[in-house]
């Protein structure tokens, strides 16, 4: 193309293969460019937080299904990378990986969703689903069978019979011989794909019908992404077979099939990608609340707290009962060694001998939980006068000290 034709936004030394990649007047490329962009950012991005996952999750039935998200999200990416060809202009590269592409990334996509819903058909019936491997090679043999479905489409069109081109007066689709193809033929190529889409959507409701409720949610945005996909093909073949013909004309089909790629790799993130993500986060923060169960201590709840306080309540009250009786294996110790004016450490219980000496301005007696304290008795002054000095003689002996007289002890009566 002449210097002097080059679109605003373009340099001039610029290939015009790539002028919908700058030119302003076709904003669709620099739109469709922005958020491809952006998405093969994100999808990489998801890509990492799904392998450093990994070691993290400890659930066997949710690691099943790691591989298949991973390669899910390569074609995912693929799928954003493969709109650029779409965006420039058509030459023998661009128009045979078009071709080629096109239904083998979608297949990709479309066989993990499938066997991702064969997985959780098992674990909402049964709580167990196959082995890794086994879902990898269904997800494989199912990838497989598009492959080969493109290559030989791709080899008797190209290499064995050619087609001429569709419009002698349009250089774009005579470019190329690969670009030579109706837009039926187009899409009849992608039938098998097709298949896949409504598989997807018919095995993600069968599993709403298991009885393991935990599974459910899994297979509802499996559900709702193969739903959106099938309402995204429904509107991009109609208009890359009928509309265009009619509206625009041929100009408008590699924007038809650019959006449609870009919409439906984003519906692939969004609405799958990121809750399966979030899943294992889920699962992860589940397992540490059961761990923090183990520890009562580590937590803050109002039935831990009322935990903490029956236990607390039950020691003391076994504490005050311990205290309360004395201990019969400490080593015995005189009556007198008591009286020594210092307040008691342990729980004490006055009798009638500790009022009447509080009465009178005296500190009640203090001995610890572990003396033996004689109890008073109504015996005879005889008795009284024993070798073994007891709590009546110091009661008497406290009586003739504040001034009362009398022969001998002074008898008070007792409890």
């Amino acid at each position: 193309m002449a210097a002097n034709v080059t679109p605003q936004g373009c340099g001039p030394n610029l290939d015009s293969l790539y002028y919908n990649l700058c030119d302003k007047s076709a904003v669709w490329g620099i739109v469709l460019e922005a958020f491809a962009g952006a998405g093969i950012v994100f999808s990489f991005v998801l890509f990492i937080s799904l392998l450093a996952s990994i070691p993290f999750t400890q659930d066997k039935n949710r690691k099943t299904s790691i591989p298949l998200d991973a390669f899910f999200l390569v074609c995912t990416a693929g799928l954003f990378c493969l709109t650029f060809t779409f965006i420039v202009g058509k030459d023998f590269s661009t128009c045979g990986s078009r071709r080629f592409l096109f239904g083998v990334l979608f297949g990709g996509c479309f066989a993990c969703l499938l066997m991702q819903s064969v997985r959780l058909n098992f674990l909402a019936r049964q709580n167990s689903g196959p082995p890794t491997w086994a879902l990898c090679l269904g997800a494989l043999g199912l990838w497989l069978v598009e492959v080969v479905i493109n290559t030989e489409w791709l080899i008797i069109t190209v290499v064995r019979h050619p087609l001429r081109p569709m419009n002698a007066t349009d250089g774009s689709r005579a470019a190329a011989t690969t670009c030579n193809i109706a837009n039926e033929d187009f899409v009849m190529a992608l039938i098998y794909v097709m298949t896949l889409i409504l598989a997807v959507v018919v095995a993600s409701l069968v599993v709403m019908g298991g009885k393991h409720n935990q599974w459910k949610k899994d297979a509802a945005c499996i559900f709702l992404t193969s739903f959106l996909s099938v309402g995204i093909w429904v509107a991009w073949i109609v208009m890359y077979v009928y509309g265009n013909m009619k509206t625009g004309g041929p100009s408008w089909d590699d924007p038809t099939l650019a959006i449609a790629l870009v919409a439906n790799a984003w519906v692939f993130l969004i609405v799958y990608t990121i809750p399966e993500i979030c899943c294992l986060t889920d699962e992860e923060e589940n397992q540490q609340g059961f761990g923090e169960d183990l520890y009562p201590n580590r937590g803050v709840g109002y039935e831990t707290i009322l935990k903490e306080q029956s236990s607390q309540n039950m020691f003391m009250e076994n504490k005050a009962f311990s205290m309360d009786e004395p201990n019969q294996g400490s080593k015995p110790v005189s009556p007198y060694s008591g009286y020594t004016g210092q307040l008691r450490s342990s729980v004490y219980q006055p009798t009638e001998l500790a009022l009447i000496t509080k009465a009178v301005g005296n500190h009640p007696p203090d001995t610890s939980f572990d003396m033996v304290i004689p109890r008073a008795s109504t015996n005879s002054a005889a008795d009284s006068r024993s070798s073994t000095p007891s709590t009546h003689a110091a009661e008497s002996a406290h009586t003739q000290t504040n001034g009362n007289s009398g022969n001998g002890l002074h008898r008070t009566s007792q409890w």
